[in-house]
């Protein structure tokens, strides 16, 4: 079968290598929809993660974390639940060294590392959101533990803003988005957010910061850093905590003065869900995807598509910038 693979330079190559027919114990064989390209997989495509350079014991190297498709093999003590089922898959979530995908025909993963999706909706529009999804409720999980009342969302139109629109409305949380256009902040509202702010009107600070304060927005959801984090933290409320799980700002500094820490007592701390409670505990983690499969069929959890490309064009995948929170896909 045809599978985009890492080489040791940390390039990416497109190979002919042996389809799985068998799966082992506790994985199982997914034939491929379509796989999302994140700014993650191209992050740590050049800055690799403790351990993800190693060879998996099946001899390839398949890139990708996030993808979707249809369960076609169950390997020993796998629940029947998953024959024949549409699956989206993260399959950074459960490390295997019998994983084989999912940037491929035919992927090989452990079953916990899948979603069972409903039978009524097609599984390359939900190519690049298992993660997304896991990523917001686990942050909602980890906040209330700690005593949050609100939060606050700086990326508020990309997929992990849109979904969190619908999981602070299930858990009835009070939530701010911030975006960067009216246009953005429409269709926020159109979803079903109930405060949207952008942040090119002037003034926003002032609002923001007022609108903190009475809803006790006190956690921080950053995906974007920089330039906005700078002018966003200046107007928390009192022992606010941002967690910063992306950088859709690029490599612009965060600046704020020291005086800020100290008189606002307020935390800056990284946001991992891999880290999570949830994902840390096993029993944790198979409620936490039960509950989602009961909450996918929401079309704010749909993966955000933009242009499609076979496997053998992932260098112009790669370098295809597609409209604010749009993905390029990968289909096989």
């Amino acid at each position: 079968m045809k599978a985009i693979c890492v080489t040791a330079d940390r390039r990416l190559q497109v190979r002919d290598i042996p389809t799985p027919t068998q799966p082992p114990p506790g994985h199982v064989l997914v034939d491929m929809a379509a796989s999302a390209i994140t700014h993650g997989d191209k992050f740590f495509l050049t800055r690799p993660l403790p351990g993800a350079a190693a060879f998996s014991s099946t001899g390839q190297d398949v890139y990708g974390a996030n993808g979707a498709g249809t369960v076609v093999a169950l390997g020993a003590g796998v629940p029947q639940d998953y024959a024949g089922k549409q699956v989206a898959i993260y399959k950074s979530l459960v490390r295997s060294p019998d994983s084989v995908g999912v940037w491929c025909e035919r992927a090989q993963v452990p079953y916990e590392s899948c979603l069972i999706l409903p039978d009524r909706v097609r599984a390359r529009d939900y190519c690049g959101s298992f993660a997304n999804i896991l990523t917001v409720e686990a942050f909602f999980v980890e906040t209330a533990a700690a005593g949050h009342k609100g939060i606050i969302v700086t990326a508020g139109n990309s997929a992990t803003g849109r979904i969190a629109v619908s999981l602070a409305r299930r858990h009835g949380i009070p939530a701010i988005f911030l975006v960067r256009s009216n246009a953005s902040r429409e269709r926020l509202l159109g979803d079903g957010a109930t405060h949207v702010i952008d942040t090119a009107e002037t003034g926003f600070e002032g609002r923001l910061g007022d609108m903190a304060e009475r809803m006790g927005a006190t956690a921080v959801f950053d995906g974007v850093g920089g330039e906005l984090l700078s002018r966003v933290m200046p107007v928390l409320p009192m022992n606010a905590t941002v967690y910063i799980y992306g950088f859709l700002g690029g490599t612009a500094p965060i600046v704020l003065p020291t005086m800020l820490l100290l008189g606002r007592n307020l935390t800056l701390r990284r946001f991992a869900n891999l880290d999570s409670a949830i994902v840390s505990d096993p029993d944790r983690l198979a409620m936490a995807r039960r509950e989602i499969e009961g909450w996918i069929g929401d079309p704010l959890f749909e993966t955000r598509t933009g242009r499609e490309f076979p496997l053998d064009q992932i260098s112009e995948a790669m370098a295809y910038e597609a409209s604010p929170g749009a993905r390029a896909i990968l289909v096989a």
